[in-house]
């Protein structure tokens, strides 16, 4: 014989030569003639490793102090303890003590993925991920949702919870933005037989995110062949003095082609143009030497006439002068200001003082001065 004493927090599971015989209380118990003792603690689930749960809980007084759920096939129940999430109980029969705690449960079918919006979402914070699929959208996308590779609806920007009950749960994201796209090194012949390299930019936007991918295969590389496919048109039917004057036509050109297939590819075109014209190294060196002489010629052309203004210029000066005899004077002592400011010294030959020599110069009588007629064509501009 011995005594046991169990705890407010425990209860005892007598057995009898291995047979469940009843519930002990808290308090101070005397064990004798085969009997034995299981403790169990009242925070933890309802279980022997004597027995079977059904053993226990046919006895009414573990019955009455249980709290028991029983989830079928494709269902899930969500345990909670005092209003509390606590975690989910997978199919099966469960059982807890309902003494010192409230125990409460609420049964999810999860035959469908979908998510019941009876199910508080904050529980997906503590569930562990194997029962569940998490989809997030950012806000520049939109998804199409798919059970089994069969698509069942778009998701809007958001976070999705799906259970996993053995069903492909998938969404493929589709950006909504505005796209851009580069067809880059084009190597095309034009009706001369020169060889470029044309690259193509162009900015997109979807316009049906479920079409875009049910029913067209890669849509960007369908894009990419229809700009292709404008460019040779255009290219292939103009010489390259044509193509090199007029890139802005080949863009609209491209843009034209492109709108009229916007139905077809479910995007919309929102501009486009053409980046680059690469041409061949012989092609260049003959282009570059043609653009340099023609700026040897522009400049030419520039100086000439530069010099002719410059001549008519000195032209009307004469002109003024001989009409003008004071004018003609202050031109004379402006000369000779400028040749004193660089004489460092003067020497003076004979007796005259410098006075009498400088007013002898500034006083010679005037010699007739003709300005002569010029029949230039340049002066005549």
């Amino acid at each position: 014989m011995k005594y046991i004493t169990i705890n407010e927090n425990q209860r005892g599971l007598l057995f009898r030569h291995g047979k469940f015989e009843g519930l002990l209380e808290p308090g101070r118990h005397l064990l004798s003639g085969g009997k034995v003792l299981e403790l169990v603690f009242l925070d933890q689930p309802l279980h022997s490793v004597t027995c079977g749960l059904e053993t226990l809980l046919g006895n009414p007084a573990v019955a009455k102090q249980a709290a028991v759920v029983e989830v079928p096939d494709q269902n899930l129940a969500l345990h909670f303890v005092d209003g509390k999430f606590a975690n989910v109980l997978r199919q099966g029969k469960h059982a807890f003590w309902n003494i010192s705690e409230k125990h409460d449960f609420q049964l999810v079918d999860i035959s469908d993925p979908e998510v019941s919006p009876e199910v508080p979402r904050y529980i997906f914070a503590h569930i562990p991920a194997m029962f569940f699929t998490r989809v997030e959208v950012a806000q520049h996308q939109k998804a199409l949702l798919r059970f089994d590779q069969k698509l069942v609806r778009v998701l809007e920007p958001g976070t999705y919870f799906f259970w996993k009950n053995g069903m492909k749960v998938d969404a493929v994201p589709v950006d909504m933005r505005l796209l851009p796209m580069t067809v880059a090194g084009q190597e095309i012949l034009t009706q001369d037989k020169v060889s470029l390299r044309v690259s193509f930019v162009c900015t997109y936007r979807i316009t049906d995110c479920v079409k875009v991918l049910t029913e067209i295969d890669d849509y960007e590389e369908q894009l990419h062949i229809a700009v292709q496919l404008a460019l040779r048109d255009y290219i292939g039917q103009h010489k390259l003095d044509e193509i090199l004057e007029g890139k802005e036509t080949i863009s609209q050109y491209v843009l034209q082609r492109l709108k009229e297939q916007e139905q077809g590819l479910y995007v919309e075109i929102v501009s486009g143009g053409v980046k680059d014209v690469i041409l061949p190294g012989e092609i260049r060196d003959i282009m570059n030497s043609v653009l340099a002489a023609e700026k040897r010629a522009q400049a030419g052309v520039i100086a000439r006439r530069e010099e002719v203004a410059s001549t008519r210029s000195l032209l009307n000066t004469a002109r003024m002068m001989d009409e003008n005899k004071t004018l003609f004077r202050l031109k004379e002592l402006e000369y000779i200001e400028r040749i004193c400011e660089n004489v460092g010294s003067i020497q003076l030959n004979g007796s005259a003082d410098l006075l009498t020599q400088l007013t002898s110069l500034l006083h010679k009588p005037e010699r007739s001065r003709k300005i002569p007629e010029f029949d230039d064509p340049f002066l005549e501009e």
